[in-house]
C-alpha cells in the first residue's frame, strides 16, 4: 500500500464531531505506553504525525487520521494508566463505548499487546469488550524485536491462551524498529478498503 497523503482531520470526543463521509474505519486500542504512535507512524509511513509522548496519557480524545483519502486508523486514549483520574478514565471509557456501539464505518480494531508480557487484566476486559460488540480484531503485538527469537513462540502461546484469541481474530507480531508486521498491516487494511487480496 502506498500511502500518499496523511492528515489529521478531527479530534472528537461525541459521536456529533465524528467524519461524516462514510469511509472505512480502522480502531487502534491499546494500554497506554504499548507503543500507538509508533505503530500508527509506521503504518502511514510518518516521522512523527502521531506525536510519542513519554508521558502516557496524553491521547484524550478521539483521534481521526485521514489515509490517502479513502480511510481513517482512529486512535483513542491509552487504557490502564493508573495517574489519570477515576472520572477521566470513565469518560474516555464513555467515548469510547460511544464510538463502538454507533459506529457502522467501523472495519476492524487493531488492539496492541506488548510482546513482552503477559495480557493485563485491562487487556483481557478490553478484548472481551470488543468481542461483546461482535467487531473483527487483529491483535497487534508490539515490541518484538526486545524479545529473543528463541522466547517468541512461547510469548505467542500465552497471548492466545490468555486472551482466548477467537477463530476469525489474528495475531501480528510487530516492530517498530525492525519492521517486522508493517506490511501485514498495510496489506489486511489494503484488503479491506479496496477488496484486493
Amino acid at each position: 500500500m502506498k500511502i500518499n497523503n496523511v492528515e489529521l482531520t478531527i479530534s472528537a470526543v461525541r459521536q456529533s464531531q465524528y467524519p461524516g463521509d462514510n469511509k472505512p474505519e480502522f480502531l487502534l486500542v491499546g494500554r497506554s505506553n504499548v507503543g500507538k504512535s509508533s505503530f500508527i507512524n509506521s503504518i502511514i509511513e510518518r516521522k512523527n504525525l502521531a506525536r510519542i509522548s513519554s508521558t502516557p496519557g496524553k491521547t484524550q480524545t478521539l483521534n481521526f487520521y485521514f489515509v490517502n483519502e479513502e480511510f481513517y486508523l482512529v486512535d483513542v486514549p491509552g487504557y490502564g494508566y493508573a495517574s489519570v483520574s477515576k472520572e477521566v478514565q470513565a469518560k474516555f471509557g464513555m467515548m469510547i463505548e460511544e464510538y463502538l456501539e454507533n459506529r457502522e464505518d467501523l472495519k476492524r480494531v487493531y488492539m496492541l499487546v506488548d510482546f513482552r508480557i503477559k495480557p493485563t487484566q485491562d487487556d483481557l476486559l478490553m478484548y472481551n469488550f470488543l468481542k461483546y460488540h461482535n467487531l473483527p480484531v487483529t491483535i497487534v503485538a508490539t515490541k518484538v524485536d526486545k524479545v529473543s527469537k528463541n522466547d517468541r513462540e512461547k510469548q505467542v502461546n500465552l497471548i492466545k491462551e490468555e486472551l482466548q484469541i477467537v477463530e476469525g481474530d489474528n495475531l501480528v507480531l510487530f516492530s517498530n524498529k525492525t519492521k517486522l508486521g508493517k506490511a501485514d498491516i498495510q496489506k489486511e487494511i489494503e484488503t479491506i478498503v479496496y477488496g484486493k487480496e
